[in-house]
């Protein structure tokens, strides 16, 4: 039996948003992965770079966004906002870069109509270096805007992060995991990784305090995996045993000096958000229940 293959001209019927802020180095390599897809948005922060240009001379539509420190942020904004011309959305970050075998899997999903959302699945590059070995990186980013959207926290002014980071989508139907990696691969350097994290940091320390107690709708809205990490944010062993477990018991050693370094600086991260949780509580913040 003969399997009629797609005309290469025909677009998948995703819309795929980049929500950006200073991306001019990343943008180049990613959007030009996006070519098979029907439309591309380019959600802006005001950048200074020349990102706009970029993203403009490379055939996407740029979105200014302006956050006025209440909900929505940026992702929700423009869903909220924007009519997407497919019934499917797929959000990706400056520096994550998808290839063919991803773009025809998800092609295969929307056209099997099987769930609502997917779990994407990524594979870090560090330092140069592709890590083979870790802990796994994957997050929900590909999904039907009709199913839901990113939950809403409240953080009015406490943030100064205009997008959602660690937010998830609430969706109303079942979800699948879209196994072809992207690949995440930031080229600005250490300096810049560790600012973002001490700003993601500080954003989870927030709000972890204000989840409340085990068993109310915030944290019930949390995945398994969230839950999981809040529950033992405070302790003072989880630090050392994530690097433990993603070092040794992931076999994330056989990826030498960049896997040792990825493994330290994520266990340093987890051990900023604790400083960060007990800081906060000492400047008379509301305690968690």
């Amino acid at each position: 039996m003969h399997h009629l293959m797609p005309a290469q001209n025909e677009k998948i019927a995703i819309t795929v948003v980049l929500p950006v802020k200073n991306e001019a180095k990343n943008l180049p390599r990613c959007l030009d992965k996006l070519q098979r897809f029907e439309k591309v948005y380019v959600v802006d922060s005001g950048s200074k770079d020349g990102t706009q240009e970029v993203a403009s001379d490379l055939g996407a539509e740029v979105v200014q966004f302006n956050w006025d420190g209440k909900f929505p942020k940026k992702r929700n904004w423009f869903l909220q906002n924007y009519t997407i011309p497919t019934d499917w959305v797929l959000f990706l970050d400056a520096d994550e870069i998808v290839n063919d075998e991803f773009c025809n899997e998800v092609d295969a999903a929307i056209s099997a109509g099987t769930h609502v959302g997917y779990w994407l699945t990524f594979h870090n590059w560090f330092q140069g270096k592709y890590l083979r070995h870790g802990d796994p990186f994957s997050k929900l980013a590909f999904f039907k805007p009709s199913a839901g959207c990113y939950e809403r926290i409240d953080e009015d002014m406490w943030s100064h992060l205009d997008m959602e980071i660690h937010e998830h989508p609430i969706l109303d139907g079942t979800l699948g995991t879209i196994h072809a990696p992207i690949d995440h691969d930031d080229r600005r350097g250490l300096q810049s990784y560790i600012q973002k994290h001490e700003e993601y940091a500080s954003w989870e320390a927030r709000r972890y305090l204000a989840l409340g107690a085990k068993g109310s709708d915030a944290w019930n809205q949390l995945t398994d995996r969230q839950r999981k990490k809040y529950s033992v944010i405070e302790t003072w062993w989880f630090p050392t045993a994530y690097f433990f477990v993603s070092f040794v018991v992931k076999a994330g050693f056989l990826d030498g000096r960049a896997g040792f370094v990825f493994a330290r600086m994520k266990a340093q991260y987890f051990k900023s958000i604790r400083i960060k949780i007990s800081e906060a509580r000492g400047a008379g913040l509301p305690p968690k229940n």
